[in-house]
C-alpha cells in the first residue's frame, strides 16, 4: 500500500495529532505510534497511563471527524480497551441522543474466527450502557479493503484538497494579505507551500438551449490529448497554437504542442523563435519537470537498472507511468510509449483515475519525443 499512503498525510502518536491542524482529507492517524518513531510507540504500562490521560483531548480533536466522515479502524480489536475508552469519550461529547449519528461512520476491520466466513454486518458496541453503532467487516485478507478505499475517486486529488484546506486555514488566521497569486495546474502541485489560492463565489453558467457550434475556443487539453494519441481530429495547427494551447498553458504546461508546431512546419528552435507563438512554458520546459517527485526514491531504489520494457512488465500501469519519465530520453521506446498511452487512455481523466497527472505528463513527454526537436 505504499502508493496509497505516499500521498496521504500521516500523524504519528497523540502529541503530533493534538498539536497539529488535521484537514480530515486523505489522512492516516497512528494514535499508538509507529515503528518509524520509536519514542511514539505505546507499549508499556506507563505509556498506556499517559495515553489514557490524554484520551479526552484526543476525542475532542477527532469528534468532527468521527461524526462527519467514515473512519476505518485497521489493526484494532473491537474490544480493545483503548478504542473503547476513546469511543466512550466521543459518545460523552456528542451525547447519548446523538449517538446514532455515528452509524456507518465507524468501520472496524477484524480478522475471522476459526471456521468463519468473510462478512459485513451492522452491530453495536456497548460501553457502560451506551450502545455505539458501527460496521464490522470480518476478513483475513485486507487487500479487498484497501482496494475499496482506493476506489473512491475525487475530481481533485486528496492531497490537493488537503493543501487547499491548510492554506485557507492559514489565510484566515493571518492578518496580512498574501502578496502573490499563481495559476497552476493540479498536476504541478507537489507541496502545500507551492501556491497560495483564492476562494470565490460566482454564478453558475446557465446551460445553453439547443446545440451550439464547436469552435476552436471551446476545445481544451483533453481534445488535444485525444488528437495526439489518435491523430484523427484534423485540427488546424495554427488555430490550435493561437487559441487553444495558450489558454490551456495558463493552468498547466502538460499541453501537447509539438505535434501542431510540426504540422505547420516549425521543426526546430530557430523556427519557433521566429514565430509569434507564446508557448515557451511548454517548448522550453526541462523534461525533468515531467517527473513526479514523490516517485524519485522508489525509482532509484528499485527500477533504475531496468529498461522501459522491463518497467512495463514489472509495474502496474499507474506506477509505470510515473517511472518512465525517469529514464534517459534516448532509452524511451517512442512506439511502445504510444501503445502504452492508448491502452491506458481512460486514466487521463481525473474522474476515473487518481493517477491522471502521471499519464498527462507522460503524454506530454511523448509529444516532445515524437514531434519535438532535441
Amino acid at each position: 500500500m505504499s502508493n496509497y499512503s505516499q500521498n496521504r498525510k500521516t500523524y504519528i502518536g497523540q502529541e503530533e495529532l493534538l498539536f497539529s491542524n488535521p484537514q480530515e482529507i486523505g489522512e492516516i492517524y497512528k494514535i499508538h505510534g509507529c515503528s518509524t518513531s520509536s519514542s511514539s510507540l505505546v507499549l508499556t504500562d506507563s505509556d498506556y497511563d499517559s495515553f489514557n490521560l490524554k484520551n479526552t483531548y484526543l476525542a475532542a480533536k477527532l469528534i468532527t471527524l468521527f461524526v462527519e466522515h467514515p473512519v476505518v479502524f485497521i489493526g484494532y480489536s473491537i474490544s480493545d480497551e483503548n478504542i473503547s475508552s476513546l469511543l466512550k469519550a466521543i459518545s460523552g461529547c456528542i451525547g447519548r441522543e446523538n449517538i446514532e449519528q455515528l452509524r456507518k461512520n465507524l468501520i472496524f476491520i477484524q480478522r475471522l474466527s476459526e471456521g468463519e466466513e468473510p462478512n459485513i454486518s451492522d452491530t453495536y458496541l456497548t460501553i457502560e450502557g451506551i450502545q455505539i453503532p458501527l460496521v464490522l467487516v470480518k476478513t483475513n485478507d485486507f487487500l479487498p479493503v484497501y482496494k475499496a478505499i482506493h476506489s473512491t475517486k475525487r475530481k481533485i486529488p486528496a492531497r490537493v484538497l488537503r493543501y487547499c484546506k491548510e492554506q485557507l486555514y492559514e489565510l484566515v488566521q493571518s492578518s496580512e494579505p498574501e502578496k502573490k497569486i499563481c495559476v497552476v495546474d493540479i498536476d504541478e502541485i507537489e507541496s502545500k507551500d507551492d501556491v497560495e489560492f483564492l476562494v470565490g463565489v460566482g454564478v453558475a453558467q446557465q446551460a445553453s438551449v439547443g446545440p451550439s457550434p464547436i469552435g476552436y475556443e471551446s476545445l481544451d487539453t483533453n481534445d488535444l490529448f485525444e488528437d495526439l494519441l489518435h491523430e484523427n481530429k484534423e485540427y488546424d495547427g495554427e488555430q490550435i497554437l493561437r487559441h487553444v494551447a495558450p489558454k490551456s498553458c495558463k493552468s498547466t504546461p502538460n499541453v501537447p504542442v509539438f505535434m501542431y508546431l510540426h504540422k505547420i512546419g516549425i521543426t526546430d528552435e530557430l523556427a519557433y523563435k521566429s514565430s509569434e507563438f507564446m508557448l515557451d512554458k511548454v517548448v522550453f520546459r526541462d523534461p525533468k519537470k515531467l517527473r513526479m517527485n514523490s516517485y524519485s526514491k522508489p525509482y532509484f531504489r528499485n527500477y533504475r537498472h531496468m529498461n522501459m520494457e522491463q518497467i512495463l512488465e514489472a509495474c502496474t500501469p499507474e506506477n509505470a507511468a510515473a517511472y518512465i519519465p525517469f529514464l534517459s530520453l534516448d532509452k524511451i521506446n517512442v512506439d511502445l510509449l504510444h501503445q502504452f498511452l492508448i491502452e491506458n487512455e481512460d486514466k487521463f481523466d481525473y474522474e476515473n483515475s487518481s493517477y491522471a497527472s502521471s499519464f498527462r505528463k507522460l503524454a506530454a513527454l511523448y509529444d516532445r519525443l515524437k514531434w519535438g526537436w532535441q
